[in-house]
């Protein structure tokens, strides 16, 4: 083992007990925490030959596995919220007969995209790495697949993908 390595691995000891109760009281799920703080301090090990001279490392850590912890919070908030609120509506919607008919005029490609999107309630980011294409392509083809639906549906067409 290098210096660094050893560097490392004496401060990952000492350190990741710490940081994990700090994410473990965030989320109050072990292992939630616990793959999180993982998480944190493999970006410290990316980045340890530069974090390493910083005058609090365990800083910078705490910083990077907090904010993890709180996006993932966040994601499970929405998510609970949605799934709540999406159940009846998700399930009528995807029997809903005119709904149904309009989707078959999508492209293959575009009723994909309204799938994942609505349905199963995934960021363009996801869209993405799912069907392999660039964020501009999949927003093109989710606005105009949701233009397309809305005139047929006679409604509103929704605003631009966030």
């Amino acid at each position: 083992m290098t210096e660094r390595e050893l560097e490392y691995a004496w401060f990952f000891r000492t350190e990741f007990p710490s940081v994990l109760r700090t994410v473990f009281l965030i989320l109050r799920d072990r292992g939630r925490a616990e793959d999180i703080a993982q998480d944190a301090f493999m970006q410290l090990y990316t980045h340890w030959r530069k974090v390493s001279r910083y005058e609090r490392p365990e800083a910078w850590v705490r910083r990077i596995a907090i904010r993890m912890a709180l996006r993932q919070q966040k994601r499970e908030r929405m998510r609970t919220v949605l799934e709540r609120a999406a159940v009846g509506p998700a399930l009528d919607r995807a029997t809903d007969p005119d709904l149904a008919e309009a989707m078959k005029s999508l492209s293959p490609t575009q009723r994909a995209i309204v799938v994942l999107y609505y349905y199963e309630d995934r960021p363009t980011a996801e869209i993405v790495e799912i069907l392999g294409m660039s964020q501009s392509t999949v927003r093109v083809h989710l606005s105009r697949a949701r233009r397309h639906l809305a005139e047929l549906l006679r409604e509103e067409v929704p605003g631009d993908v966030g």
